[in-house]
């Protein structure tokens, strides 16, 4: 894939950021997955970790390798032209620049960065940890002439890091440092109620990242909430897991 299509599509895909109205990212796994939501007429992709690494027979939480992954990910490249994002965990103790690099070299245009460490026995990034490592990527991104999206995320929410009354501002805190530090997009992951919602987009810097399940939550409550992407995690992946099961215990 040529420079020029790869700073096209990372160029399209930070265009879709719109908060208010929302780009939905369905989290693909691998080249079946991806077909059926390029084929669906969604104008981007997410590559999620967990459904990659359930597809794959390993762990999530960097129980697959880098290289592992982007094996998966040249796959769906190979399968979509859509700009193609991908969920990197906490960078697999990879190099920025490797990290980068890797992404690139399969044709993915956007990343996520998560703030847990899983080869330090997942132990939280300190704030500044978290901001030096993606101004790190976005050094890396620079030096590679593509603006590679990058997403930043933090799990103090899923964690449940801390006393509950000041883990907002916390997460504020903490992602405000990875939007100076370089980050395009931010995501504090969770499934939160409208109120947090609200108050994340209205009090972050930069366009906020929303999960979502997909046969579940309605699509029209985040765009009034100033969500500016939804992606879906593991939750399309299982909810098809569910519904296979149904269809194959007719058969039992």
């Amino acid at each position: 894939m040529t420079d020029d299509v790869l700073r096209g599509r990372a160029e399209t895909l930070l265009a879709l950021h719109r908060p208010g109205d929302p780009v939905i990212l369905p989290t693909a796994w691998d080249a079946w997955s991806a077909r059926l939501a390029a084929g669906a007429g969604f104008a981007a992709l997410t590559v999620g970790s967990h459904p990659v690494a359930d597809s794959v027979g390993k762990p999530d939480n960097e129980g697959m390798t880098f290289d592992d992954l982007i094996t998966r990910v040249a796959q769906i490249t190979a399968a979509t032209d859509l700009p193609v994002s991908v969920d990197i965990e906490s960078g697999y103790g990879e190099a920025p620049s490797r990290l980068i690099e890797g992404l690139l070299s399969v044709g993915a245009v956007g990343l996520n960065i998560e703030d847990t460490v899983h080869s330090e026995g997942g132990r939280l990034r300190s704030a500044d940890e978290h901001a030096d490592l993606v101004g790190a990527l976005r050094a890396a991104a620079d030096a590679s002439g593509v603006h590679v999206v990058i997403n930043a995320r933090t799990d103090l929410f899923l964690r449940q890091d801390g006393d509950e009354s000041d883990r907002v501002d916390r997460a504020i805190a903490r992602l405000t440092q990875a939007a100076d530090a370089g980050a395009d997009v931010l995501y504090p992951v969770g499934l939160h109620g409208p109120e947090t919602l609200q108050r994340l987009t209205s009090e972050l810097p930069l366009p906020v990242n929303a999960i979502a399940a997909p046969d579940k939550a309605d699509p029209a409550s985040y765009g009034p909430l100033g969500v500016a992407r939804i992606s879906f995690g593991p939750f399309w992946q299982a909810a098809l897991a569910e519904r296979s099961k149904e269809i194959l215990a007719r058969w039992r």
